[in-house]
């Protein structure tokens, strides 16, 4: 049974690229990339002379079927510009074609910006969500960031030097200026670096450069709120009553607000209405 490789290359430093990576590369009948002058220059330094076709988001279908064609006499390698295949870059409908094919698809891990950055940043690595790159306008983004807001995981973005700035501005609107940000840029390349500071200080700072090479944004996760005494959520039932509020309501604005489980706030509602009625 031939394989459909998923070989990860360097971001920018060809010494990543895994002994394992460098013979599969060697070894396969053909290699599929997102781009071939980029992978060419990869194969050059290694001294590759394996046969090299272009497989990209914007190819038709088509092409996979060349690419499965291939695979029924010869193991295949799919890789990406840089990094690890599939994360933010074409490679799922191939990858998937081939699986409903019945072909074995095998990974070959190495280099990725998301895995590179996270343990650098500083912040939380136990728990994180990778979103990929961000919407190109700024009322989509912010959209996105309200969804993320309460996240409590580090998040991971991907960005381009010309949307930099004005994403961290959408950012620091909606998560707050306080929230940690390790800025990433340019990763394991020869001006490689990693800013780390508040999103306030990361709007000041970028706001007076002029962006340049690939980043990989790491923000920490929203702070865990501290449970409200029970006074507080009594207190936050009867305002958000007298307000017009719906019980039902108010009993859902309260948990979202306080750190309590709903069917606790609903106990104590509902205790604090029977106590009312008997008054």
């Amino acid at each position: 049974m031939t394989v459909l490789y998923v070989v990860s290359t360097p971001l920018g430093n060809l010494d990543d690229i895994t002994f394992r990576a460098v013979n599969v590369l060697r070894e396969v009948g053909a290699i599929a990339s997102e781009d071939t002058r980029t992978t060419g220059r990869l194969l050059a330094h290694f001294e590759i002379k394996t046969r090299l076709l272009s497989y990209h988001e914007h190819s038709k279908p088509h092409q996979i079927k060349r690419i499965l064609d291939l695979l029924t006499e010869h193991d295949v390698a799919l890789v990406s510009e840089a990094g690890t295949p599939l994360l933010s870059d074409p490679g799922y409908k191939l990858v998937q074609a081939a699986i409903q094919h019945g072909f074995d698809v095998v990974a070959i891990p190495g280099a990725s910006a998301l895995l590179t950055a996270l343990p650098v940043s500083g912040l939380p690595t136990d728990q994180f969500l990778f979103v990929g790159f961000l919407p190109r306008k700024s009322t989509a983004r912010q959209t996105l960031f309200e969804q993320l807001r309460s996240q409590l995981a580090t998040l991971i973005f991907y960005e381009s030097p010309h949307r930099v700035q004005a994403s961290l501005v959408d950012m620091a609107a909606v998560f707050g200026n306080d929230r940690s940000i390790a800025v990433c840029r340019e990763l394991t390349k020869l001006h490689e670096e990693i800013w780390r500071g508040t999103l306030a200080q990361a709007v000041d700072a970028w706001a007076e450069r002029t962006p340049r090479g690939e980043f990989t944004l790491v923000v920490a996760g929203a702070p865990e709120a501290e449970n409200w005494s029970q006074e507080a959520v009594e207190q936050a039932i009867v305002d958000a009553i007298a307000g017009g509020t719906r019980r039902k309501d108010a009993v859902k604005l309260v948990t979202q607000q306080s750190g309590w489980l709903k069917r606790d706030v609903y106990a104590l509602a509902e205790r604090m209405k029977k106590e009312h009625l008997a008054t």
